[in-house]
């Protein structure tokens, strides 16, 4: 197999994996990632609290949205 092939491949299902349907829920959640990164670098007390909340609200936000659409 050429590497070319399988570096594609592999990029694919990584982006499959990922991605997947909902682009913007992969982003929203690279988003609140990076933003509590920042928070914790910055010392923020309340991160530990944060974080999660914020990915539920992203997981209820994905479910809303996907019983809207049935």
């Amino acid at each position: 197999m050429n590497a070319g092939v399988a570096l594609r491949a592999f990029g694919r299902f990584w982006w499959e994996f990922i991605v997947g349907d909902t682009p913007e829920l992969a982003l929203g959640v690279a988003a609140v990632l990076l933003a509590g990164w920042g928070l914790v670098a910055m010392k923020f007390p309340i991160t530990v609290a944060l974080i999660p909340a914020a990915l539920l609200a992203l997981l209820a936000a994905s479910v809303w949205r996907g019983k809207a659409s049935d």
